[in-house]
């Protein structure tokens, strides 16, 4: 069974930063592309960055330029460094990933279950 596992939110003041990581756990053969979303209230999940096994990144418009998405695929870890944070960042960030467990042929998708991010003005 593949487990994500999130860390390093917390409340932090506009302006301020947080370092995001996510750890994968369990019998994983490979890792492909990994992400972070973020659901504020009343609000659907929404992508927030991406990177693949080869490097490739995606940001959001809104996180463009302040959050950058970095893989370890050595340790099966993501991260997102989290800078010149606003308040509207606010919201539970969750972890998301591609990966082919042991004994599986296709590769899996998993969540991780949220770290809480609060940006107070």
């Amino acid at each position: 069974q593949v487990q994500l596992v999130e860390s390093g939110g917390g409340l932090v003041q506009a302006g301020g930063s947080l370092r995001l990581s996510c750890a994968a756990s369990g019998a994983i053969f490979s890792i492909k592309d990994m992400g972070w979303y973020r659901q504020a209230p009343g609000n659907q999940r929404e992508l927030v960055a991406t990177i693949t096994t080869g490097g490739s990144t995606t940001y959001a418009d809104s996180v463009r330029g302040r959050f950058t998405i970095s893989g370890d695929y050595a340790k099966n870890m993501v991260h997102l460094q989290m800078n010149s944070l606003k308040p509207e960042d606010t919201a539970v960030y969750y972890c998301n990933l591609d990966a082919l467990p042991l004994y599986y042929t296709d590769f899996q998708n998993y969540w991780g279950q949220g770290t809480q991010v609060t940006v107070s003005s």
